[in-house]
C-alpha cells in the first residue's frame, strides 16, 4: 500500500529565476573544502578540506596558519567519494571540547570518531581520536558525511546506500543494514556509544537500533532549522530527480522511499509492498543540474527577504536554489568555476557556501538590498557598478552628510563628509564586490543603498 504523505500537493513546484541570490568571496586559499562548521556561540568557522585538514576562519575573513586537526593517508581514504567528510562539535564543546568528524578509512569505511580540543583552542589533540563506529562500504561512493547534533542532543549520521548505481544490494530498504539511513546514536551514553531509548525500533528484533529512518540514497548534507528543529535533509538522484525532505526532528521511523522511488517516480517497483513512504517537498530533474548539495534554513537577520527560505546548490550546474515553504524554488543564475560542494552556518545564523573546485568560502548575500533606496529624488549615485569611484549627488539634502560603505557582513570600509552637493567617492581600494552604502544628513535623515563593484579592464 503506498500512503501519500501530507506533502503531496507540493511535488510539482514551481521554478523561477532570480538576481536576488548573490554570493561574495569571504576567503579564498582553501583545497576542495567540503564541510563548514561551528561550535556553538563561537565566532569561527572550521573548514573542512577533503583531503584531512580542518582549519579555522576567523570572523575577519583570515585563515590561521597552522591547521586545526590533520588526517593523514595513515588514517583515511581519498580521492573520488572518499575523505574528511563531516564534522560536528558537541552540544558542551566549551566544556567539554570534543568534536567528531566523518571520514574514510584507508579500507574506504565510514568511520565516525571523537577528537578533542588541546589546552590551544585553536589546535586540537591529534592523539585524543577514538573511533565510535565503523560501518563497511561495498563501494566507492555514496559515503553520506554529514554528522549533526540535532536539537534533542543526540548525534545524527547521513550515510549513503553504499554505492554503485541503483543500489544493487537493496541497502537503503533493509533494516539490518546501517548504509542508506539517518541514523541517531547517544554520545553520552554507553561506551562507545548509546542508542537513544525514543529510537524507534530500539525493541525491534529485525531492525538495527541506530537506525532513525530509511531509504535514503545518498544524503549530500542534511542540517537542522534554528527556529523550530525542523530537519532538511537533501538527497541525491539516480538518473533523473534530485530532491529536498523536510519533517519534524521528533518525527521517527519515516522511509524516504529509495531505491522503491527516485524523489516521486517509482523507480525499482516497490508499491506493492505494505509501506507508508515520505516523499520530499521539492525536487527537481535534471534538467537543472545533476547533484544536490544541501544547505540551511536561513535563520540569520542581515536579509529580511531570505527569511523562511532553504537555501540548496546544484555542484553541476553552479546554481543556489531558494525554496520556500510551497516548494517553490528559485534559481540564482549560474556562478562560474565553483563545484558548490557545501553550506555553512556562522553563529549569528547567516549562511555561506564553499566552492570545492576553486578553493573560495563565500559569504550568501541579497543582491537586491537596498536598490531603491537613493531613489527619493533627494540622492543619486552613479554609475553603479561602478569602477575606481562613484559620485553623490544630493538635491534638498541638509549638508553637510556624512557617507559610510560597509561589506555584506557589516565590516565599515569607508567613513567620510559630503559638504558639496556633488561629491566623488574614491573605491580603488575595494574589490569587486556588493557594498552598502549609508548616508547621513545633518538633520539626521538616513538614506541607503546597494553599491556594486566591478572590475575594471
Amino acid at each position: 500500500m503506498k500512503t501519500v504523505s501530507i506533502f503531496l500537493v507540493l511535488l510539482i513546484p514551481l521554478f523561477l529565476c532570480s538576481q536576488i541570490v548573490g554570493i561574495q568571496s569571504f576567503a579564498t586559499g582553501f583545497t576542495s573544502p567540503i564541510e563548514v562548521a561551528h561550535p556553538e556561540g563561537d565566532s569561527r568557522l572550521f573548514i573542512v578540506e577533503q583531503g584531512g585538514k580542518i582549519k579555522i576562519l576567523n570572523s575577519n575573513g583570515e585563515t590561521n596558519i597552522k591547521s586545526f586537526l590533520t588526517l593523514t593517508t595513515s588514517t583515511i581514504s581519498t580521492g573520488g567519494e572518499r575523505g574528511l567528510l563531516g564534522l560536528t562539535f558537541h552540544p558542551k564543546y566549551s566544556t567539554n571540547g570534543y568534536f567528531y568528524v566523518n571520514y574514510t578509512n584507508i579500507f574506504g569505511n565510514t568511520v565516525i570518531a571523537r577528537y578533542s580540543v588541546s589546552t590551544d583552542p585553536d589546535v586540537a589533540d591529534a592523539s585524543s581520536g577514538t573511533i565510535l563506529l565503523t560501518i563497511n562500504q561495498p563501494f566507492a561512493n555514496h559515503n553520506g558525511g554529514s554528522v549533526k547534533f540535532g536539537p534533542d542532543g543526540y548525534l545524527y549520521i547521513g550515510m549513503g546506500d553504499g554505492g554503485s548505481a541503483g543500489d544493487p544490494g537493496n541497502r537503503a530498504q533493509n533494516p539490518n543494514e546501517l548504509l542508506g539511513k539517518m541514523l541517531r546514536i547517544d554520545v553520552d551514553s554507553d561506551f562507545p556509544y548509546g542508542i537513544p531509548p525514543t529510537n524507534p525500533f530500539v525493541e525491534s528484533l529485525s531492525f538495527r537500533k541506530e537506525i532513525w529512518a530509511i531509504g535514503l540514497r545518498n544524503p549530500w548534507k542534511f542540517s537542522f532549522d534554528k527556529s523550530n528543529g525542523d530537519l532538511w535533509i537533501a538527497d541525491v538522484g539516480q538518473n533523473q530527480i534530485e530532491e529536498i525532505n523536510k519533517v519534524s526532528s521528533t518525527v521517527a521511523g519515516l522511509n524516504y522511499g529509495w531505491n522503491c522511488y527516485e524523489g516521486n517516480s517509482v523507480y525499482a517497483g516497490c508499491t506493492a509492498l505494505p509501506i507508508t513512504y515520505t516523499f520530499p517537498l521539492a525536487q527537481y530533474t535534471h534538467s537543472f543540474g545533476c547533484s544536490i548539495t544541501g544547505g540551511y534554513a536561513y535563520a540569520g537577520t542581515t536579509y529580511p527577504n531570505f527569511q523562511g527560505k532553504y537555501f540548496f546548490a546544484d555542484y553541476c550546474s553552479n546554481k543556489i536554489g531558494m525554496l520556500d515553504s510551497s516548494g517553490t524554488i528559485v534559481w540564482s543564475t549560474a556562478f562560474k568555476g565553483t563545484s558548490f560542494a557545501t553550506f555553512g552556518e556562522d553563529y549569528a545564523g547567516e549562511l555561506y557556501i564553499a566552492g570545492s573546485a576553486d578553493g573560495v568560502i563565500y559569504k550568501i548575500i541579497d543582491t537586491s538590498l537596498g536598490v531603491n533606496g537613493f531613489h527619493n529624488k533627494k540622492i543619486e549615485l552613479y554609475p553603479n557598478p561602478a569602477t575606481t569611484e562613484f559620485f553623490i549627488q544630493t538635491k534638498a539634502v541638509h549638508l553637510p552628510a556624512f557617507i559610510t560603505i560597509s561589506d555584506v557582513t557589516g565590516k565599515l570600509l569607508l567613513y567620510e563628509s559630503l559638504e558639496a552637493e556633488t561629491s566623488s567617492i574614491s573605491i580603488s581600494t575595494l574589490q569587486s564586490g556588493f557594498y552598502l552604502v549609508n548616508i547621513k544628513s545633518n538633520n539626521g535623515e538616513n538614506f541607503s543603498s546597494k553599491l556594486t563593484i566591478k572590475q575594471s579592464f
